[in-house]
Formats: structure tokens, C-alpha cells, sequence
């Protein structure tokens, strides 16, 4: 292997010494004075196309000849004298108004970033001002026409006599029909008008949607087992106080319910109608109003 090896070596040795003499041999000889020039400027370069060059013997005066190389000039074609031309460069500034540069890139944006920015602002305030600013016709927060005073006074009791609530969509809210006597804590509340009260859906514990429960003849919140009796009057569970309810009127026949004013109450002393009336639809709990509540 240490003889391989050296073998290796030398060879290796050998061929880079004779690489490198090569080179410079190549390095000494003269160079072309025509390497690197094109094609077409030897083409061009027609100065000497067609001349002779002899030799002509002068007599010197002490006798001697010298040898003077001449020119025979052989059908030579005059090329045209080259014309001197002299290129100048000169800057010119010529200021311009703003009307006739336009705007500039530096120009454009910034005009772009800010109208971008005020814009954002502008959506901002006007989204923030519409979520706290109530709507003025239609939709919760108005006054809604929940339809006609006959019809709903038909609807919100069955032929059989029981309470049937007519759910408004738009008002968020169950139009149930009033006692004959309410408890003291409406007085002096519109809250009943044509012997219809509008009580909201949402649950006063933590907002979840009411449901009826017929058989109960009430409202019981499935999330956390509130319970109220028919008319929205707390009876049991987690719920502070009464459901709310909204202001009602009658105009020309027609029973409005103003979503934008509710009524908050506590919890009644005593129910203005019984309940519950039946199986409970989610499972019974023991009213808070027997313990005195």
C-alpha cells in the first residue's frame, strides 16, 4: 500500500510538473497583436490591400548603395478621409409646475396610507355609534307592531281556555294575555294594554332564551332551571328577579310593544296567577316563594 501510494504520488507530481511547464512555454511565445480582434474588423481594416512592398537601391556619396523599401502602389482604393466628430454632453434642468409633473411616487403614498387610515377611523366610529345607537324604525330597540288587538286576543287563549303565548320574532318577545288583577309592583307601568302584556325572552339569570312549558302553564329556562308562572312572576331557581317587560300601547287597533323601553321588576311577594299547573318540563324545584321569598 506505501508503494501504491508513492507511485500515486509521483505520477500525480510528474503531471503537475509538466502542466506547469506547459503554460509558461505557452506564456513566452509572442502574442498575436490580432488575438481578440473580430472577424469584421479585419474585414475593415483594408489600409494596405493591394500594395507591394519592394526594395530600391540609393547611391550614397561615398559610393554605397542603401537599400529603401517602396511602395508600389497596385490599383490601391482611396478610402473616404474619416470625419472628426465630437460628442458633447450637456445636462438640462427645466423645472416644471406641480399641475404639469403630476403627483409623485413619494407623493402617491402618502396620500394612499392616509386615506386608508382616516378611512379605517371612519368605519370604526360609525360601526361604534350604530352598536350603541338605538334604531329608530323597525327592529328590536323600536316600537313593533305585533298585529292586530282581536286577533292576538283570540290567539294567546285556546278554545279549551289555556294560555297559548304568541311569540314576536321581531320584538323578542311572548305576548300573553293579563290577569284581571295585577300585583301592586305594575302599578303605574304600562305594561298592560287591551288586557295583553309583552314579556322579553331572555331569562334575567344569565340570558338564555325562555322557553313555554304547557304543560307547567309557565316559563322554564332549561339552562339553569329558572321558573316563572304565565305572566313572567318569578317562582324558583337562580333568577333575581321577574322576567322583563316591555311598555305596551294600543294605536288604531293595533297592539305596539316598545322594544326600546323595559320594565325591570323583583321578585313578587305573591304570584298574580298560579303555577305551576302541571308536570314541570324540567324536573321540579322547590319555589323559593314558600320559604317566604
Amino acid at each position: 500500500m506505501v508503494l501504491i501510494g508513492v507511485a500515486v504520488f509521483a505520477i500525480l507530481g510528474a503531471v503537475g510538473a509538466f502542466t506547469i511547464a506547459f503554460r509558461r512555454s505557452q506564456m513566452a511565445r509572442p502574442a498575436d497583436p490580432s488575438a481578440g480582434v473580430s472577424t469584421e474588423t479585419r474585414r475593415a481594416d483594408r489600409s494596405m490591400a493591394g500594395v507591394r512592398v519592394g526594395s530600391l537601391v540609393l547611391p550614397e556619396a561615398d559610393g554605397t548603395a542603401t537599400a529603401v523599401a517602396i511602395a508600389e502602389e497596385v490599383e490601391v482604393i482611396e478610402a473616404p478621409a474619416p470625419v472628426a466628430v465630437r460628442v458633447t454632453e450637456a445636462q438640462r434642468v427645466i423645472e416644471v409646475s406641480p399641475e404639469e409633473g403630476g403627483v409623485t411616487r413619494r407623493q402617491f403614498f402618502n396620500r394612499a396610507i392616509s386615506a386608508t387610515f382616516f378611512s379605517y377611523l371612519g368605519l370604526l366610529g360609525i360601526s361604534s355609534l350604530a352598536m350603541f345607537w338605538p334604531k329608530l324604525s323597525g327592529g328590536f330597540g323600536s316600537d313593533v307592531d305585533a298585529g292586530a288587538v282581536s286577533d292576538l286576543q283570540t290567539m294567546v287563549v285556546s278554545p279549551s281556555g289555556s294560555v297559548v303565548p304568541v311569540f314576536v320574532p321581531e320584538a323578542r318577545a311572548y305576548v300573553v294575555p293579563a290577569p284581571p288583577t295585577v300585583s301592586e309592583q305594575f302599578s303605574g307601568d304600562p305594561v298592560v294594554a287591551a288586557d295583553l302584556m309583552a314579556l322579553f325572552q331572555r331569562c334575567v339569570h344569565l340570558g338564555c332564551r325562555v322557553p313555554w312549558c304547557a304543560t307547567a302553564v309557565g316559563f322554564e329556562c332549561p339552562c339553569h332551571g329558572s321558573k316563572y308562572n304565565s305572566i313572567g312572576e318569578y317562582f324558583g331557581g337562580p333568577a333575581p328577579r321577574n322576567l322583563d317587560r316591555f311598555v305596551v300601547e294600543v294605536v288604531d287597533n293595533r297592539f305596539i310593544i316598545k322594544t326600546g323601553s323595559i320594565i325591570e321588576t323583583s321578585r313578587a311577594p305573591s304570584l298574580s296567577v298560579a303555577y305551576p299547573q302541571g308536570p314541570s318540563c324540567i324536573g321540579a324545584i322547590a319555589p323559593a316563594v314558600e320559604a317566604g321569598a
